[in-house]
């Protein structure tokens, strides 16, 4: 009998921690939706709210830049007009909890444009830590990569 209880309290422990997971994971892609959509349609200031002041973006090929960069990077295409569209790769994203300061996301992005009237697409890798302040989610840190 006594294995019967334990049995049943770590299948409704597992139940609860795979819950709590499926919440976490809701409110990142959620939120990877909101970062989104404002860099599709060149929303700026909703753009640079979702990043920490202190954020550090690694590149594979542009190496390491941080918020003003971005910042900057993401008007410079805007002002250009290149139309450049992203979208997350369905069933790409997996998402974990980072103790007491966020989540990490890790999953794969397309980015598409058109380029001398033919559409010209990349599939990439990302990470994004996601830091926690008060229920405040924004990105600290980006890896992208496998460009």
């Amino acid at each position: 009998m006594k294995y019967i209880f334990l049995f049943v309290l770590a299948c409704m422990h597992a139940l609860f921690v795979s819950g709590q997971q499926d919440d976490l994971f809701r409110k990142i892609h959620t939120l990877d939706s909101v970062v989104f959509h404002a860099f599709n349609t060149c929303n700026i200031e909703t753009f640079k709210s979702m990043f920490t002041p202190d954020l550090e973006f690694y590149h594979d090929k542009g190496g390491l830049t941080d918020y003003d960069h971005t910042i900057n990077a993401i008007k410079q295409n805007c002002e250009r007009k290149l139309g450049l569209v992203r979208t997350l790769v369905p069933g790409s994203m997996e998402v974990y909890p980072i103790g007491d300061y966020g989540a990490v996301q890790i999953a794969a992005h397309r980015f598409c444009h058109t380029e001398n009237g033919k559409e010209d697409c990349g599939t990439f890798k990302f990470v994004h830590v996601w830091k926690n302040e008060g229920g405040n989610w924004r990105i600290a840190r980006v890896v992208s990569y496998d460009h």
